[in-house]
């Protein structure tokens, strides 16, 4: 993070604009909106600048540049076409430690206007540290065209109930479940329609009448880590939750788009090193929901897709906690596409099946027989360390030794990397490369595809956070 995101409040407060013309008169707009006290220097003014010391907006120093101008300032602006002026600028301000932005000359800003999408008092500031303004302004007219005109209302009505609300919550926690509550009901819509005194009488009662807090739990796909597949659903409970409880499996990029003030509970499972066993995982979720929060259980993948979600979500039932269930894309499906490998194929593969690596101890052997049938694919999941006794299985059963595989580590990340071989060479492959979890195993005829597929981030389909995919043969 280049720059820190703040807002500052400027009424009344001094701020110095050296430069008289166009670029000038915009950062004057922006101050002036913002109430700031506003003076202006330069030896000529434009006629905006004009009219608007006319009116007693601001005021014209009429007067070059010279360094004690800065003083006493809290921000200061180079807005001249004038590179000797400008470091001067910044120079004077930089001495008094005041802070300055050089008029597009990126170096030379201590703070950096943004692109600013203005839902008074909501106000959402984009930027990219001077770098692609253009870009920064696009994103702002995608988010013009998706918040809501009414947002700033229903601010302003939070406001006014603000001070009711924390006498009558006194917990934070408590608090923000009401507010959640409020604004999945039908004041929203009320505010929207400008029934704003209807509105005010729905949040009163709804202040009014008890109600006790419900505990919920949210069990929630992330996917196999690019946090750009996320579903819109998942990432909204995982901003609603108090707390998130989460695997080893679930990328840092997307643990960074869980609430900020959500607790935060690891119970993360890694091959020979269980940190939390799952009888008190199970228990935890039912212990938070009692106590009235909203829970997110947070798995890698799918959570009913060897997630055991499924084992989760009976004890919830048995204790009769309120939960949701949200899919999420499973490694098989997101690795796969990354990797340039289709699952199915007419050609090559008319079936799938889908195998994890790690069964329940004294769990029932896997039908070796069927997964040793040509024309289909085997995706493995958690196969890494098995996978000497899963070749073998395979070859014993028929399976054919030139059959081709890839192996698929940190699939959809940054980190991806793809290694080809054969049947045969399975677990040498894994051995060679130092294959570490998570990984997919894909066994079938389609893993050949990869080599003509593979887009390398190039394709316009690819996400934005995919990665060049690193190769090996």
């Amino acid at each position: 993070m280049q720059y820190l995101p703040i807002f500052t409040k400027l009424d009344d407060r001094p701020v110095l604009v050296v430069g008289g013309g166009d670029v000038a008169l915009r950062k004057c707009q922006a101050f002036l909106k913002a109430r700031a006290q506003v003076t202006v220097v330069a030896p000529e003014f434009c006629t905006e600048l004009t009219e608007l010391a006319a009116q007693e907006k601001l005021t014209l120093v009429k007067e070059y540049f010279d360094t004690h101008h800065v003083l006493g300032m809290m921000l200061v602006i180079a807005a001249t076409d004038n590179e000797t002026v400008n470091q001067a600028v910044f120079d004077a301000a930089n001495a008094q430690n005041i802070f300055v932005n050089v008029v597009d000359d990126q170096p030379k800003c201590g703070f950096i206007f943004p692109s600013i999408v203005d839902r008074d008092p909501i106000t959402i500031a984009i930027s990219s540290a001077g770098t692609a303004p253009v870009l920064a302004r696009r994103i702002r007219e995608k988010l013009e065209t998706v918040i809501p005109h009414h947002t700033g209302k229903l601010a302003r009505l939070a406001g006014d109930f603000r001070d009711q609300v924390k006498a009558r919550f006194k917990s934070f926690s408590d608090r923000r479940q009401f507010w959640e509550r409020v604004f999945d009901s039908s004041v929203v819509s009320k505010v929207q329609t400008g029934d704003e005194q209807g509105a005010q009488q729905q949040l009163t009662e709804m202040l009014t009448q008890p109600s006790k807090l419900e505990g919920e739990v949210y069990v929630v796909g992330a996917g196999p880590g690019d946090p750009e597949l996320l579903t819109i659903k998942a990432l909204q409970l995982m901003q609603q939750a108090d707390v998130v409880v989460y695997d080893y499996l679930v990328s840092d990029e997307i643990m960074d788009l869980v609430r900020r003030d959500a607790d935060l509970v690891c119970v993360g499972k890694r091959a020979g090193n269980h940190s939390v066993k799952q009888e008190d995982t199970n228990q935890m979720l039912v212990n938070f929901a009692k106590q009235g929060k909203k829970v997110c259980r947070i798995k890698g993948g799918d959570p009913f897709i060897y997630g055991r979600g499924g084992e989760e979500v009976q004890v919830l039932a048995q204790h009769g906690v309120k939960y949701q269930i949200v899919p999420g894309i499973t490694a098989a499906a997101g690795c796969s596409a990354y990797s340039g490998i289709p699952l199915t194929h007419r050609d090559h593969a008319q079936a799938i099946q889908f195998v994890t690596g790690h069964c329940k101890k004294d769990g029932q052997e896997l039908d070796w027989r069927g997964l040793a049938q040509p024309n289909q694919t085997l995706a493995v999941y958690m196969g890494v360390i098995k996978s000497p006794h899963i070749q073998a299985k395979l070859l014993e059963h028929g399976r054919a030794p030139e059959t081709p595989i890839a192996i698929v580590e940190n699939g959809t990340r940054q980190s991806q990397r793809v290694v080809r071989g054969t049947l045969s060479e399975l677990a040498e492959k894994i051995e060679q490369h130092d294959i570490q979890s998570p990984a997919l195993l894909i066994i079938g005829e389609v893993a050949a595809l990869h080599e003509e597929l593979a887009w390398f981030g190039q394709s316009e389909q690819v996400s934005s956070f995919a990665q060049p995919i690193t190769q090996v043969a």
